[in-house]
């Protein structure tokens, strides 16, 4: 289980253009990593695209979004220009990454089990520890409960 400040599993994957994106490589910035299941489905949309409405709104708190999901980069590619979306996606095929995160789970859907991303967010502070997690939310108000954590404790 992955707690909070404890040193965030670290992962390089490949983000829509097929470049390799280290977690690393974002050191002195809060980073949300956001899971999703697939891209394109009404809940990731919702969501992906409530992150680009607020993505100034994040800028100014000093937060980098990436987005992680088992797409391919092509289908990352196509869902970031169908929504605009003004952040980074990742693909993570092998789900190696979101094993790490622990949100690779067993689902239950309409009566049938598999394996699958459960939707779950991470924010890494800027030492590359884990500052908060965020499990509890509908994909509309994901943004708003980050926003609400990140301004309650920058004051």
């Amino acid at each position: 289980m992955l707690e909070i400040g404890q040193p965030a599993p670290k992962f390089t994957l490949q983000d829509q253009n097929g470049s390799a994106v280290a977690l690393d490589s974002f050191k002195g910035k809060k980073v949300l990593i956001y899971f999703y299941p697939r891209a394109s489905t009404p809940g990731c949309t919702v969501q992906a695209c409530a992150l680009r409405d607020t993505k100034s709104e994040l800028d100014a708190l000093n937060v980098v979004v990436l987005g992680i999901s088992p797409d391919t980069p092509k289908k990352l590619t196509n869902f970031i220009n169908k929504q605009e979306l003004n952040f980074t996606l990742l693909s993570d095929e092998d789900h190696a990454t979101c094993e790490a995160y622990n949100v690779w789970q067993l689902k239950k859907f309409m009566g049938r089990e598999n394996m699958g991303v459960v939707r779950t967010s991470f924010l890494v502070d800027e030492n590359g520890n884990l500052a908060h997690i965020f499990n509890k939310f509908k994909t509309k108000d994901h943004h708003e409960v980050v926003l609400e954590m990140l301004n309650n404790s920058a004051s």
